[in-house]
């Protein structure tokens, strides 16, 4: 029995992440951060997802959209594919909508579709909790639980269901933020909808938990501990998030919460950089990168912060990342991992094993970064 993939690729996804801009969505800014060197990313990151699968090509017929919607992917690695829908040039959120659409009346089995939390809105806008869907990860901004934790995790997903393994599906919430004041520090999320995902909790993510560290005592420990520990003739790359703010506020110095800053010796050099900006100050002084993860999630490359590109984070080494978070977050993971998902396969492999995370003042516990199913 032939299993009946439909594929939407957002070709716009992730552009805004690398040069700071906190997102793609609408054309403005998609043509902005084209214009400022950005590199599309979503067609190469669905290419390891559909990678997964070509064991199994000859029981997959993919149904998709023209062009860089997926077509040209699809069709690159081999697959019996077949055009549904005709997207307009530049692509637009309406098009992945109709698409979804069309994918209906041709009764696919399930949708595999790549992009963030407004592809995610796009997709659950046409389709609903009606049929089992996937999301290669590859926007800025991925608060919603309908995502793989990495693109090959979303193509190992869809192996299952062809290979017909048992997978339970279960609703999962689509989450998005207003990108307008994302950009100025601000988290608002809200929930569009719900629809259904493989219930695989080895490879699909958990909706991110944006609530705030509740110990304050444990935030000023480890914020105290990682000034302790810096030398003044090293620059640091200060990585988004909280529990980095924490240490930003300790310091005194204004913070990007949801950007990367750079600072030595307790002064702030630059702020809200983005990953060519950061480039230019490697050969300058000896470097540290401070990062967190993603609460609920584990991520610590990969969501929210591709300013750390993988030039970046091979530049610095394994040997200079700082990661820091309290031991309330890493439990709320619940054993799994945590996911380095850089968009460089063979840097994800060199990142894995265990690292060090500070969780209070002197006070440490090594962590697995690195899902053993995936490298």
């Amino acid at each position: 029995m032939q299993f009946k993939l439909g594929l939407i690729i957002n070709p716009v996804a992730g552009l805004g992440g690398s040069v700071a801009l906190k997102g793609s969505d609408g054309e403005q800014t998609a043509e902005q951060a084209l214009a400022l060197g950005a590199t599309p990313k979503a067609n190469a990151r669905t290419r390891l997802a559909l990678e997964q699968l070509l064991a199994y090509q000859s029981q997959i017929d993919v149904f998709t959209v023209n062009g860089e919607m997926g077509e040209n992917t699809a069709k690159a690695l081999g697959f019996n594919t077949q055009v549904v829908y005709q997207s307009a040039q530049p692509t637009r959120a309406q098009d992945t909508e109709a698409a979804a659409r069309k994918l209906l009346e041709h009764n696919v089995d399930m949708i595999l579709f790549a992009g963030g939390d407004g592809t995610a809105r796009n997709i659950c806008a046409a389709v609903d909790d009606s049929i089992p869907v996937l999301g290669v990860p590859a926007g800025c901004k991925i608060h919603s639980g309908v995502y793989a934790i990495t693109p090959k995790a979303a193509g190992r997903v869809v192996e299952m269901l062809v290979t017909g393994e048992l997978v339970t599906l279960s609703d999962a919430d689509v989450m998005d933020i207003d990108e307008a004041a994302f950009r100025q520090g601000t988290v608002r999320a809200k929930r569009y909808g719900e629809m259904q995902v493989p219930c695989e909790l080895r490879y699909v993510q958990s909706v991110k938990n944006g609530g705030k560290e509740t110990n304050e005592l444990v935030l000023a420990d480890i914020a105290a501990y990682v000034i302790s520990e810096m030398d003044e003739q090293t620059q640091y790359i200060m990585g988004s998030g909280s529990t980095v703010a924490a240490i930003m506020e300790e310091l005194g110095l204004e913070n990007t919460l949801l950007g990367v800053d750079l600072i030595q010796d307790h002064e702030l050099l630059e702020q809200d950089m983005t990953a060519q900006q950061l480039l230019s100050r490697l050969n300058e002084v000896p470097t540290k990168l401070v990062i967190t993860l993603i609460g609920g999630q584990g991520h610590i490359f990969g969501r929210g912060n591709q300013q750390l590109s993988p030039e970046l984070i091979k530049k610095i080494g394994k040997e200079n990342i700082i990661v820091v978070a309290t031991k309330t977050k890493l439990q709320a993971l619940n054993g799994r991992p945590l996911i380095a998902d850089t968009g460089d396969e063979q840097l994800d492999k060199a990142l894995s094993g265990y690292i060090n995370v500070v969780t209070g003042f002197n006070d440490h516990i090594m962590y697995a970064l690195g899902h053993p199913d995936l490298n």
